[in-house]
C-alpha cells in the first residue's frame, strides 16, 4: 500500500559571492566557509495515508517541485527524512528522462525500466501505452519531433501503464489538449478508487477540489496550511490577490466552515441575504422557486469604480454559477466615502438539491486580482430542497419539457393481426 511520511524536510543550496570563492573553498584545505545557505524548503512535515489524495499549491518558487523531486529521489534533502511504502510512479518535469534522438517507443522502454519494470513487461504493456497515448505512427519517430502535448501523452501513458501504489504528478498535465487532460484525470480517479495514493501539484482549483481529500499550501518554502481543499484554495486565491495595504484573514463560521476574507477595505460587504418573493430571509429554497440575492455594501473611501460579483459553489467548492456587475454593464463610478449600496440579483433557483455557498467580490474591474477591495468566501450558506419538481439527477434543473410520440408498427400483407 502507498504510504508517504515526510518529517522535518529541508533543502538548501550553497550560494557563493563569486565563482572564485567556490573554487577557493574546493581547493584550499581548511579554508573558511565562503558560501551561505539559501533555503528553498524548510521544516516541512506531513503524512499521507494509503489511498489518500493530497494536492500541493503555492506560487512559483514556493518549493512545490523541489518537494516532489525529493520525495521521488531525484534530489537529496539537506535535512529531514522521507519514508515511502509501495511502488512509486512519478510524472514531474515534461519529458524528464526522455532522449530527444530516440523514438517514442525506445523512450517508453527506458522510462518503464526506470519505473522498475522488466523489458518483457514493458513490451507486453506497449499496445496499451500506444492506445492510451494516441500519437499514432509518431511512436516510432524521434521525440525531438514531438510537440509538448505529445510528450505529455507518452510520458503519462508510460507512468500509468500499470497502477502504482503511489502516483506523483507535477504540473505536466496542464500541457496539451482538453480531451487528453480529461482522459488523464479519469485514469487518476480510477486509480484512486483502486487504492492508489496520490500527490499532485496543480494550480487548477477544480482539479484539486474534485480529486483531493486535503491540500497543502507552501509559502516561501514553508508549509503554511494543511486543510480541506476548499479552505486551502480559498486562502491561496486570497494570497494571489494580495497587494500592499491588503489584509487576509480567516474566520470560523457557526456551521464549521472557514471563511477567507481579503482586500484593501476601501469598500466592504455589510450583509448578505437570500430572500423569497415575500422579502423574507430564507436559508433553504425550493428547486424552481424565484429568489433574490441581496448584498449590502459600505463605501469607506472614495472609489472611482466599483464592481460586485458573486459565485455560487457546491459543497465541494465547484463553481455552479457566477456573474458580476461589470459583465452586466452595471458597474458604479465615482463613489464617495460613506455611501451605501444595495445590490439585488433576482433569479429562479435552478440548482439541484444540496448545500451551497456564495463567495463575493468587490473590485474595480472584472477580476478581483485588479484592486481587490474585498473578497469573501462563505458570505452566505444555503440549502436547496426539491419537493415540487420531478426527482432529477445532477446539479442543474433545466425544466425539460418532454413530448412522446407513439405509433403502432405497420401491418405487412399476409401477417395475422
Amino acid at each position: 500500500m502507498g504510504h508517504i511520511r515526510v518529517t522535518g524536510l529541508g533543502k538548501a543550496y550553497k550560494q557563493y559571492p563569486t565563482r572564485w570563492s567556490r573554487l577557493a573553498e574546493w581547493l584550499v584545505p581548511f579554508s573558511p566557509i565562503r558560501h551561505r545557505q539559501h533555503w528553498v524548503l524548510q521544516d516541512v512535515s506531513f503524512q499521507i495515508a494509503p489511498g489518500e489524495s493530497v494536492g500541493i499549491v503555492g506560487v512559483n518558487g514556493a518549493g512545490k517541485s523541489t518537494l516532489l523531486k525529493m520525495i521521488t529521489g531525484t534530489t537529496q534533502p539537506t535535512c529531514g527524512s522521507i519514508e515511502l511504502e509501495g511502488r512509486v510512479a512519478a510524472l514531474l518535469e515534461l519529458g524528464m528522462g526522455f532522449h530527444a534522438d530516440f523514438t517514442g517507443r525506445q523512450n517508453a522502454v527506458m522510462a518503464g525500466q526506470l519505473l522498475g519494470m522488466q523489458v518483457e513487461e514493458i513490451e507486453a504493456l506497449m499496445p496499451e501505452i500506444e492506445r492510451f497515448a494516441e500519437i499514432g505512427d509518431a511512436i516510432d519517430h524521434p521525440v525531438r519531433t514531438y510537440s509538448s502535448g505529445m510528450q505529455m501523452r507518452l510520458a503519462f501513458s508510460v507512468a500509468t501503464a500499470r497502477r502504482p501504489d503511489i502516483l506523483i504528478v507535477d504540473e505536466a498535465l496542464s500541457v496539451g489538449d482538453a480531451y487528453f487532460q480529461h482522459k488523464s484525470f479519469d485514469r487518476i480517479r480510477s486509480f484512486r478508487k483502486a487504492g492508489t495514493t496520490l500527490l499532485i501539484v496543480s494550480h487548477d482549483r477544480s482539479a484539486i477540489q474534485s480529486i483531493c481529500d486535503s491540500a497543502i499550501l507552501l509559502e516561501n518554502g514553508h508549509m503554511a496550511m494543511h486543510d480541506t481543499p476548499e479552505s486551502v484554495m480559498d486562502y491561496y486565491n486570497a494570497l494571489l490577490a494580495e497587494r500592499e495595504g491588503q489584509t487576509v484573514r480567516q474566520e470560523a463560521l457557526a456551521g464549521g466552515q472557514i471563511s477567507t476574507i481579503s482586500g484593501t477595505g476601501e469598500a466592504r460587504i455589510l450583509n448578505v441575504r437570500l430572500l423569497d418573493k415575500h422579502e423574507r430571509s430564507i436559508d433553504a429554497a425550493e428547486v424552481g422557486q424565484p429568489v433574490v440575492l441581496e448584498v449590502n455594501v459600505e463605501v469607506r473611501q472614495d472609489i472611482e469604480r466599483l464592481v460586485l460579483g458573486f459565485m455560487i459553489k457546491d459543497r465541494l467548492g465547484q463553481a455552479m454559477y457566477g456573474i458580476n456587475t461589470h459583465r452586466q454593464d452595471q458597474a458604479l463610478t465615482d463613489l464617495q466615502a460613506g455611501e451605501r449600496v444595495t445590490y439585488r440579483f433576482a433569479f429562479v433557483m435552478g440548482l439541484g438539491k444540496g448545500n451551497y455557498s456564495v463567495a463575493l467580490s468587490l473590485s474595480r474591474l472584472d477580476s478581483h486580482l485588479d484592486r481587490n477591495f474585498e473578497w469573501r468566501d462563505y458570505g452566505l450558506v444555503f440549502h436547496v430542497i426539491n419537493n415540487r419538481q420531478e426527482d432529477f439527477v445532477g446539479c442543474s434543473w433545466l425544466a425539460a419539457k418532454t413530448s412522446v410520440t407513439r405509433s403502432s408498427a405497420p401491418v405487412t400483407s399476409g401477417s395475422t393481426p
